[in-house]
């Protein structure tokens, strides 16, 4: 299996090669050259494996120069009951992704997949916890150090940060907006005083975040000499560990390959519903892939109109479920390059225009930049939009009815899950956190605290540890370079 760049100036690289960085050298996404396709045969053998065995199966169709016999170890030493200890209790107890039934009505069915088992009780655990364990086996394979740079909006630099703690030959420096996070989340990565660890509040937005991301990605000097090394949703081996929880899900919800489900997903910086993308362009029977947005729209618009246009940092809203607080989704380029058919001359011009004129236009209308809007429903995208207003009534509605406490990114994904089911297709939504990380809204909503599990009863209340700079990426550089003492 080779990768190549959604611009098409880079060499191909294996797995390995391109597990420890982030953007291409050419300013690209890696891609497989191919996408690796699942047999019939092998999804009815997948039926009755653990989650550990079945991440194997689909880790070593992507990770081909890992020996296998390692692989099957760092996924077992990834997906254990005591990693992901927050499951349900009773007959979910163990699962690492347990699905439920939320509702039934005129032959539709609404469907949870709990992802935030984990330790930092986010969907993003499912993925770090597997990045730690392969950067370490890789760091150690090869004598090398790494110095993670990231960014977050929320629950991936937490994720990040417990993944890799006390990782030999890793530091964490990561990016957050400052005092735009919830009280939850920021104490969860501030409160860590692991010296591998470094948290650094800028002030701005998410997006000014990423964007010092990418520039210290393209510094090839910088990121040679200080071994940079990235954790955000454009690493190709985060995106290809979600790709695991869609097929669990469509295994847990089917009983035979003839059926299809669908899958909601709360939608940011597309890395999420992009492993779907890629599971469904593998074989797996995923009828829509629908993304839900909170009112930073970008997505939805595009999914709509054909028009992709970004939004500047002072027309991002700080909403309630912040870790969609996102107005350039970085992993969309994956998806532009598949719907364009791999051309990645054409992929390299539009996301040129994108930094220099704000967007693209693929409607096809006098002065847009080609007409593949009408190909996206060949992929099953749909897309929608949830407000603060709905996600209240989505959580007040829920716990009514069915005495379960959703948090506010599954609000918006359920809140549009409803507007797409449709009889005999079982819509499943990806939950993408605990309730307790955003106690705020659910007292707004609710009247009361969200429960919490046990561990995390005064986390606010610990000492926090962390920088507050300015959206200046030569700071952010300087600070790098006086703390990579490894």
């Amino acid at each position: 299996m080779h990768y190549v760049s959604t611009r098409g100036h880079a060499a191909a690289q294996n797995f390995s090669e391109i597990l420890l960085g982030g953007l291409a050298p050419d300013g690209g996404l890696y891609l497989p050259a191919e996408y690796p396709q699942v047999t019939s045969a092998e999804l009815d053998q997948w039926r009755t494996l653990s989650y550990a065995d079945l991440a194997f199966e689909v880790l070593k169709k992507f990770a081909t120069d890992v020996p296998e016999a390692d692989l099957r170890e760092l996924a077992h030493k990834t997906y254990t009951a005591d990693v992901y200890r927050n499951a349900r209790t009773g007959e979910d107890a163990g699962q690492i992704t347990p699905l439920s039934v939320l509702e039934e009505k005129d032959g539709s069915k609404l469907l949870l997949q709990a992802l935030s088992n984990g330790p930092t009780l986010a969907f993003k655990d499912m993925a770090m916890q597997l990045l730690g364990n392969l950067f370490e086996y890789t760091l150690a394979k090869n004598d090398a150090k790494l110095n993670i740079f990231g960014a977050t909006s929320g629950d991936t630099g937490s994720a990040a940060e417990y993944a890799m703690r006390g990782k030999k030959g890793i530091r964490v420096f990561m990016l957050s907006p400052h005092k735009k996070m919830s009280a939850f989340q920021t104490a969860q990565m501030f409160s860590l005083q692991d010296p591998n660890i470094f948290n650094i509040a800028v002030e701005g937005v998410f997006d000014d975040c990423q964007d010092m991301v990418k520039a210290v990605s393209n510094d090839h000097a910088f990121k040679a000499s200080q071994k940079i090394g990235t954790v955000n949703s454009i690493n190709w081996a985060r995106v290809v560990a979600q790709v695991v929880y869609y097929f669990r899900g469509y295994l847990s919800a089917t009983t035979s390959n003839e059926q299809k489900v669908s899958f909601t997903v709360p939608s940011g910086n597309f890395g999420n519903i992009c492993a779907g993308h890629i599971a469904r362009m593998m074989g797996l029977p995923i009828d829509k892939l629908v993304a839900a947005t909170n009112e930073n729209d970008v997505l939805d618009e595009f999914f709509r109109t054909g028009i992709y246009r970004v939004r500047k940092s002072a027309e991002t809203y700080h909403t309630s479920s912040p870790s969609m607080d996102i107005s350039k989704a970085s992993n969309f380029e994956r998806f532009i390059h598949d719907l364009l058919d791999g051309d990645s001359e054409r992929v390299r011009a539009l996301f040129h225009k994108v930094e220099t004129a704000g967007g693209f236009n693929l409607t096809g209308d006098p002065g847009s930049d080609g007409d593949e809007f009408t190909k996206i429903a060949r992929f099953g995208f749909q897309s929608g939009k949830s407000t603060h207003q709905d996600r209240l009534a989505t959580i007040r509605d829920i716990q009514q009815r069915y005495n379960v406490t959703i948090d506010t990114h599954t609000a918006d994904g359920v809140k549009v899950a409803r507007e797409y089911m449709v009889p005999g297709v079982p819509m499943i939504v990806l939950e993408t956190a605990l309730p307790a990380k955003f106690n705020e809204t659910i007292r707004e909503a609710l009247g009361r605290d969200a429960q919490r599990p046990a561990g995390f009863e005064n986390i606010e209340a610990l000492p926090q540890r962390f920088e507050v700079m300015a959206a200046d990426v030569a700071q952010v550089k300087r600070f790098i370079a006086g703390h990579t003492g490894l």
